[in-house]
């Protein structure tokens, strides 16, 4: 099916070298798709809270404690890209992990009409491979690296064991990011099929 897609660019705040992806996204996708794209183009594991803000508006998952901490969120599958574009919003902010507060810049680079035989969310490219989750932010991120691209680092094993496996910085691991965008594809394929026949 053939259908409008954004260019969405997506960048790590206060990391050099630069940290980044580009995606093409459907216009139909909401908000929470979104989040689910950024979890896999950066490797993370879906295991913290997330928001966007756009505006002053955050949107999320709600809950009841937001209330108890004066916090306002709004849904973020309740928002689509195509609103976003229809308002002009051309920029805004997702962070993912609180503790290491991951801020990505997000941007909606272009909008073009999707190919016929491309399934999206689709990997566009990137650079360097994203942090490992609870690393410890931005400076734990630079400690981390410290140790494992050097051997006669006195953390250089700890850290290669805490990760699980050799770390390569510069390796974004770009198979395994399309197979995970393909998965989403079909997931998304599968729905739509389903709501066609309903």
């Amino acid at each position: 099916m053939i259908e409008p897609v954004a260019r969405v660019y997506i960048e790590l705040q206060d990391i050099q070298p630069r940290i980044w992806r580009r995606v093409d996204v459907p216009l139909t996708s909401h908000l929470l798709t979104l989040h689910y794209i950024i979890q896999i183009v950066f490797g993370w594991t879906d295991s913290h809270l997330f928001q966007f803000t756009i505006g002053n508006r955050n949107y999320g998952v709600p809950s009841e404690e937001d209330e108890f901490w004066g916090l306002k969120f709004y849904r973020a599958a309740g928002l689509r890209l195509r609103t976003l574009v229809a308002r002009g919003v051309e920029q805004f902010v997702y962070v993912y992990d609180f503790g290491d507060d991951w801020r990505h810049d997000i941007v909606i680079e272009r909008v073009a009409e999707g190919e016929a035989n491309i399934d999206y969310p689709a990997f566009v490219d990137g650079k360097r491979r994203g942090p490992p989750e609870d690393v410890g932010g931005i400076h734990g991120l630079m400690r981390f690296l410290e140790a494992v691209r050097n051997p006669m680092h006195d953390e250089h094993r700890d850290m290669i064991r805490w990760y699980g496996k050799p770390f390569d910085p510069f390796d974004i691991d770009e198979e395994r990011i399309r197979m995970g965008l393909l998965g989403l594809a079909r997931r998304r394929r599968g729905a739509l099929a389903s709501s066609s026949r309903n």
